[in-house]
């Protein structure tokens, strides 16, 4: 049976046998070995394809905590601060001031029909703008006839006028909710907190969050930001996934020009405990090789610059009251426990300490009833952990999906106003992870921020953030360290290792296709190296026509 040998300037391969190699083989959209042209010919009846000749290749990069509504939110208004790329590859000019997203928003509702069509914006970043919040009156400058509503860019909070708090039947007196605050009309501000205040008011204005992870659509753009960044499997961390979003999934991953493998997990909602187990189950029988399914994801708390976050004592550093519970301890005990008797894996989102330290003991209390070895249960973000809390991480067998984005996009602000200088230095602490032997892996919880791994890498290696300070010299990790946590480490916490992260005998032809070698090119460029494509199971899929 022939077979296809590529040839490219270098491949990393990621496999510490073989760390480096000139040649790969691929047949069947699997690796028949990664080395020399005169060892793979041994093979047999071959052909030669070199049109990697001048390219770099690695394994398919792994976004080990995204969410497939970055394709969807495409279209609807970008209000974030910072410039973003558009699945076409058009960059889009950040909204620097609360004045600048009020025009934005001004123009677009200017362009539609009727006074009753919603007007929905998303990336709004309201701590950009000092102390200054965000409120309804500034939305009603965009229209006060028609429903507004723009999404935070953690995807905890979102800003509506007081024509969507009218429609949801908020806009009144004497509320008494933690997600609702009020102004000194004692009316709702228009700030709506947490799943519980978003959930009814995001209906008015297009910010149906169930539909939107479920939009056939955004799938389809997201696989094209996955190219763009040089993916090749991402998860999708938060989907309700009815039976009629599943079918639509595995019919568009099914096809064979689809270029991303999706692992979507199921979140903990709208089900009891007994009955997400029992679909986490039924939906792992599904699994293609295009779609992985059967984990659970739990929220436990808020983000830490939205101030929903769970923080420890002494809170937060300008005083603000802390975050929101998500999930009630009892039901996350009642969640651990099952799970590891049904051998069902669950990553669980922990942004503040309080919630990381909630989630351990909980852990802690099922292992006793239900030892598992090789569980792998995973904390995602964990951005405050300290030394303690990863011996103790390691000490229950967890993994950790570390956020070092936050330096970059957020890291001034933790450092002046969430939580101050000594604990935004220990942020993301990815060299403490390495050293305590915590399984680690690094992402950018797309959309929250930009699609791309390698840009991770660039945050974590240098912790720089966007005014240029280097925020935690010594949690900084090398370039290989933090390449493997894009590769082998993020497969290790979706339980895919055996069968991607490395360009290896055995393995899913899934490579990444680079323009310049991320070894060579310096830390302080990392960002910057180009991505040509990617290659999916053997089919190629270069970024310029996707």
């Amino acid at each position: 049976m022939s077979f296809t040998i590529y040839s490219a300037r270098k491949i990393i391969t990621m496999n510490p046998n073989r760390p480096e190699a000139t040649h790969v083989a691929v047949r069947d959209g699997r690796i028949l070995g990664a080395g020399t042209l005169e060892e793979l010919v041994g093979w047999g009846a071959h052909e030669l394809d070199e049109r990697f000749a001048d390219k770099i290749l690695m394994p398919g990069l792994v976004e080990g905590h995204s969410h497939t509504m970055e394709g969807t939110f495409w279209r609807y208004i970008y209000c974030g601060y910072f410039d973003r790329m558009d699945p076409d590859g058009h960059i889009w000019e950040g909204a620097r001031s609360i004045e600048a997203v009020v025009e934005r928003l001004q123009d677009a509702a200017a362009k539609l029909d009727g006074p009753d069509t919603p007007l929905a914006g998303w990336s709004l970043d309201a701590i950009y703008y000092g102390d200054r919040r965000v409120d309804r009156h500034d939305l009603d400058k965009v229209a006060s006839d028609r429903p507004v509503g723009v999404l935070n860019a953690s995807g905890h909070i979102l800003n509506v006028n007081t024509r969507a708090l009218e429609l949801a039947g908020l806009l009144r007196t004497g509320i008494n909710h933690p997600g609702i605050p009020l102004g000194s009309d004692g009316l709702p501000t228009g700030e709506l907190k947490g799943p519980d205040a978003m959930t009814p008011v995001g209906i008015h204005v297009g910010f149906d969050r169930d539909l939107l992870a479920c939009d056939e659509s955004g799938l389809r753009q997201f696989a094209r930001l996955c190219v763009r960044a040089g993916v090749t499997t991402a998860a999708d961390l938060a989907n309700l996934l009815p039976p009629d979003a599943v079918s639509m999934m595995l019919r568009v991953t099914g096809e064979a020009d689809y270029p991303a493998r999706i692992v979507s997990l199921r979140r903990l909602q709208n089900m009891t405990v007994p009955e997400i187990v029992d679909r986490a189950l039924e939906l792992r029988g599904m699994s293609t090789e295009k779609l992985r399914l059967g984990i659970i994801k739990v929220v436990s708390d808020g983000s830490i610059q939205g101030f929903s976050a769970r923080l420890r004592w002494p809170g937060y550093y300008n005083g603000a009251p802390n975050g929101l519970w998500y999930v009630p301890p009892e039901q996350l005990r009642e969640m651990f426990a099952l799970a590891l008797e049904k051998g069902v894996q669950v990553h669980t989102h922990t942004n503040g300490d309080e919630a990381t330290e909630l989630v351990m003991e909980c852990l802690e209390e099922a292992l006793r009833r239900h030892p598992a070895p090789d569980h792998r249960f995973t904390l995602q973000h964990c951005q405050l952990a300290d030394a303690a809390q990863f011996r103790r991480m390691k000490a229950l067998g967890m993994c950790v999906n570390l956020f070092p984005n936050h330096h970059f996009y957020w890291g001034d602000q933790h450092f002046a106003m969430t939580v101050g200088p000594e604990r935004a230095e220990r942020m993301n602490a990815c060299a403490t992870a390495v050293a305590t032997g915590v399984p680690m892996a690094i992402h950018s919880d797309a959309p929250v921020t930009p699609l791309g791994p390698l840009f991770t890498a660039w945050c974590a290696v240098n912790r720089q953030t966007a005014s240029g300070r280097t925020l935690g010299e010594n949690e900084r990790i090398d370039v290989d360290t933090a390449l493997r946590a894009i590769t082998l480490g993020a497969a290790y916490t979706l339980k895919l290792d055996g069968e991607i992260g490395s360009i290896e005998t055995g393995k899913r032809a899934d490579f990444a296709v680079l323009e310049d070698d991320p070894r060579e090119i310096g830390a302080e460029k990392l960002k910057d190296v180009g991505v040509w494509g990617t290659v999916l199971g053997g089919r190629i899929f270069p970024a310029a026509g996707i």
